[in-house]
């Protein structure tokens, strides 16, 4: 398989394009004051205990408290708290891990008011980023990706993945581990593991070790909430995570960036740093490797496949369902069964590609066209695993029920990625409708005060269009003012020429937009 990653860095981040055999299959969107991304370890500080919940909330500094449950406490979390207080006080240093007293695991069926207390310090790791209006989701089982392997702190125990399939190999993997594994740690041996030397184990388990022992230098004084340890960024862990033999390209626009990812190949696969390249051309990147097309064809509600068949993706809070229509599909020397069939196994290559594209995670339910044979359904059902396996995401799948749903969980840490493809009408948004323009200034005051008294948002800015934002900073006192006044917070109205009469955006004080 050809694989080449695109990668175009541009004022607001950097957008980073998956592409195998020349088809779109990921796209990455990273913000530069992009905060809480998954890996990150902070400093937390215990705000609130939920015995109904057998949870607690954890102050890491975002708007949101994070949610902590008893089962991501992980087992050897007493020992996690205990050194924490060392570090924090500095004895840290005078006590390696390696001769650190593991204290008791904690009981699977435990309560976490044994563990926890209000305002207690304890060391956090991102284990879902924010998503619509919840805070992340954290864990205090710490543990550090590596190319080659993971650290667990305090575990002591060596795994190894379950798709590296050779009993041999695998008891060689553990054995090699624990020859070079210091007391203390826990180690889980990844795929790309597999007839590696000793050497290039030992070299990843050393610096996941000294990214470990930085924890106990920047813990000492420190006060919660606060950033102790910073996951790679998006680009580096695709990278980290996905490079092997069928990577042929990289292709960046900012010879920046370039250079430093050569840099961090050359840590990771030296033999793979010739593969970095600085495009300089005069159209954007993404037009010129044909990505923006393919971004524009494959999003939006309704996905066309070149055979005619179509899928119609709905996104809701609680789930993601996709439609599966044929369109003109239709073969004459087939009967309908057949025909279905060959519209279903299309279909399914196309969705879990969309469910990889989309980062769709959660729940999703996908209605298939009927069909009748059982042994059509099992085909499908094998087609849709097959294509599934490519995917680096847990998830799971179930078998087409006899109404023709297939239900399908998928890891979801991050929201969903969307890219608004078709262009509306700036005034009526589609419906041929607008609302009456004199409700307009209540309509606005009505969502603030919405985001402040329920969202806690206390920093805001009201994009609007100039006439708007003229009236409502005119006069002494203007009606910004008022608003500032009587909900107590901090308030920006700014003119946009883009915009159209009746419309307005909220955005935070990290300038992302409070969907309505």
């Amino acid at each position: 398989m050809d694989r080449e990653l695109i990668i175009d860095s541009n004022s607001s981040g950097v957008d980073i394009a998956l592409l195998e055999d020349k088809y779109l299959v990921e796209l990455h969107k990273e913000k530069n004051n992009k905060q809480y991304t998954v890996g990150d370890v902070y400093l937390g500080k215990v705000k609130k205990l939920m015995p109904g919940l057998n949870a607690a909330f954890v102050n890491v500094g975002y708007e949101k408290d994070a949610f902590l449950h008893y089962l991501d406490l992980g087992p050897q979390v007493r020992s996690l708290n205990k050194y924490t207080k060392l570090a924090i006080s500095g004895k840290a240093s005078q006590l390696p891990i390696t001769e650190f007293r593991l204290e008791p695991e904690i009981e699977k069926t435990g309560k976490i008011s044994d563990v926890l207390s209000v305002n207690q310090q304890i060391l956090v790791q991102i284990a879902k980023e924010p998503i619509s209006t919840k805070g992340p989701r954290i864990a205090s089982e710490i543990s550090f990706a590596g190319r080659y392997l993971v650290l667990v702190p305090f575990a002591d125990r060596i795994s190894v993945s379950q798709k590296i399939r050779s009993l041999e190999e695998r008891k060689r993997l553990k054995r090699l581990i624990k020859s070079i594994k210091p007391k203390n740690f826990g180690v889980i041996v990844r795929t790309a593991a597999e007839n590696k030397m000793v050497a290039d184990l030992d070299t990843d388990l050393r610096d996941l070790i000294s990214k470990w022992e930085s924890i106990a230098d920047k813990l000492h004084k420190t006060d919660a909430p606060q950033k102790i340890v910073s996951e790679l960024d998006r680009t580096s862990v695709m990278l980290r995570d996905l490079l092997n033999a069928s990577f042929n390209n990289i292709y960046i626009n900012d010879s920046a960036l370039a250079a430093e990812i050569k840099t961090f190949i050359k840590q990771i696969a030296p033999e793979k740093s010739s593969i970095v390249k600085y495009y300089s051309g005069s159209r954007p990147i993404f037009e010129h490797f044909g990505v923006d097309k393919q971004i524009k064809n494959s999003f939006g509600k309704i996905v066309t496949i070149k055979s005619g068949v179509y899928l119609v993706i709905e996104h809701t809070e609680a789930l993601h369902a996709i439609d599966v229509n044929s369109g003109h599909r239709v073969n004459r020397e087939k009967n309908q069964e057949n025909n279905s069939l060959e519209v279903n196994l299309e279909a399914a290559t196309e969705i879990a590609r969309q469910l990889r594209l989309r980062d769709m995670g959660g729940i999703i339910v996908v209605d298939f066209i009927d069909m009748t044979e059982a042994r059509h359904r099992r085909q499908l059902f094998e087609r849709l695993k097959e294509e599934m396996s490519k995917d680096h995401a847990k998830h799971a799948i179930l078998p087409p029920s006899k109404f023709g749903l297939v239900q399908i969980t998928r890891q979801r840490v991050r929201p969903a990625m969307n890219v608004e493809i078709l262009e509306k009408c700036p005034v009526c948004n589609g419906t041929g409708e607008t609302r009456p323009t004199v409700l307009l200034i209540d309509e606005i005051e009505n969502n603030l005060r919405y985001l402040v008294k329920e969202q806690n948002e206390k920093t805001l800015t009201i994009t609007v269009h100039p006439f708007v934002h003229a009236f409502l900073k005119t006069g002494f006192p203007s009606i910004r003012r008022k608003w500032m006044f009587h909900y107590k917070c901090h308030l920006k109205i700014k003119p946009s020429a883009d915009h159209h009469f009746l419309e307005y955006h909220f955005f935070n004080k990290n300038n992302d937009e409070l969907k309505m």
